[in-house]
């Protein structure tokens, strides 16, 4: 009968146990360092141990990023529409609804103007929590007329990219967003106005083929995944192993295809010495 007998101290912990509220604490992936939610968001949502950068939204990176208050949002309501009547396991606009209502957001960027310690900027931030932080066609024609304000207003432009790619529910229009927003910055490049690119992870597919990769200056997140297709998808095609930490940030820095690695509590100040030097 002693196995069914709880003794004091163990109900004193569950007791405990139960005066904790869920959700307080966080594990990191890289060390299995425990943290406190708190304590977590006070270091930016990076290791207090090892500095492993957690993917954060964009509400959080525009706090990061911009001057207090300063954000004023274009195109907020825009949402996608279902051109193609798309169904896998269940209706694209259904799904739509759903991530509009889980999220609260409209689309996996956002889109507008700020201040970046007192310089007038145009920002775009993805949010991965949209359907991946996939590009749609929505996602490209934001991008676009962000652009678009840049060049009206002569802004120094900041994308801030986290995706996995282009939208597979919307097809050709999603591929469409290449071509669009490439051609835009393209037109935006020849007024000599800087374009930084800030690619966190992960960034990948459609996304870095095309605006993620065309800054003037490409600033990266440590430990960052960044590339087009993914490491298992390529080990897979060429059938050979891939080197030690290939598309993370560090490697693409030693092959030239990002100019600066930043940790997050840095980000800002890195940014404003780029524009500051740019011009």
């Amino acid at each position: 009968m002693a196995w069914f007998k709880r003794s004091k101290d163990n109900i004193a912990a569950d007791t405990r146990k139960k005066e904790l509220p869920d959700g307080l604490w966080e594990k990191c992936p890289s060390c299995n360092e425990i943290i406190h939610k708190k304590q977590l968001e006070q270091n930016l949502w990076t290791c207090i141990k090892c500095g492993y950068h957690f993917r954060i939204g964009s509400n959080e990176y525009i706090k990061i990023v911009l001057d207090k208050s300063s954000f004023k949002e274009m195109d907020k309501k825009m949402r996608s529409a279902d051109p193609l009547n798309f169904e896998d396991t269940k209706k694209y606009s259904q799904r739509i609804d759903e991530t509009i209502k889980k999220v609260g957001l409209t689309d996996a960027v956002r889109t507008g103007t700020g201040k970046l310690n007192d310089i007038d900027v145009a920002l775009g931030c993805m949010d991965f929590k949209f359907i991946g932080g996939s590009m749609g066609s929505v996602v490209g024609e934001k991008i676009s007329r962000l652009t678009d304000r840049a060049s009206k207003n002569k802004l120094p432009l900041i994308i801030i990219s986290s995706s996995g790619g282009a939208r597979m529910m919307e097809g050709a229009y999603s591929l469409m967003q290449l071509a669009k927003t490439s051609s835009r910055l393209a037109k935006f490049a020849e007024l000599g106005i800087p374009y930084i690119s800030v690619l966190t992870d992960p960034t990948t597919g459609g996304t870095t083929a095309s605006y993620a990769m065309l800054g003037d200056v490409h600033i990266a997140e440590p430990g960052a995944l960044i590339g087009f297709a993914g490491p298992r998808v390529i080990k897979q095609t060429i059938g050979k192993d891939l080197p030690e930490g290939f598309q993370r940030s560090e490697f693409l820095l030693e092959q030239g295809f990002v100019d600066i690695i930043s940790p997050r509590k840095n980000l800002k100040e890195t940014i404003y010495n780029v524009l500051t030097l740019l011009n």
